[in-house]
């Protein structure tokens, strides 16, 4: 697969401890991302940060460490991503959904490897 030039890009903001179905959430819109035939999508697990609460949550040593933030970054062409947003509606019920505009400079898959 080959993504270049004008792109958007969704950034997805929940915390580690939110579960759809008992499921975390981010494996769901990953997986579901995945079935929607989107270029990729990316968690990355912060080590520190607050959100509406204003609780801090963080990796810090006698810290509070549990419900870290996460973020789920899916970059894809504006008519995939748009088509996306709502299974986000039902996935994330505290967090958030951050949509702009990016230009993709470099993507290119690998090619499958034969079995």
């Amino acid at each position: 697969m080959r993504l270049t030039g004008s792109a958007q890009r969704v950034t997805i903001f929940v915390g580690e401890n939110d579960t759809w179905h008992h499921r975390p959430v981010y494996t769901e819109i990953v997986h579901r991302a995945h079935k929607a035939g989107l270029a990729g999508a990316s968690v990355f697990r912060g080590i520190e940060g607050f959100g509406a609460s204003s609780l801090i949550h963080t990796t810090r040593l006698l810290s509070m460490s549990e419900d870290l933030p996460v973020a789920i970054v899916i970059v894809d062409s504006h008519d995939l991503i748009r088509a996306f947003l709502p299974q986000l509606d039902e996935l994330v019920a505290e967090g958030l959904v951050i949509l702009d505009d990016c230009e993709v400079i470099r993507y290119i898959g690998r090619a499958k490897e034969k079995r």
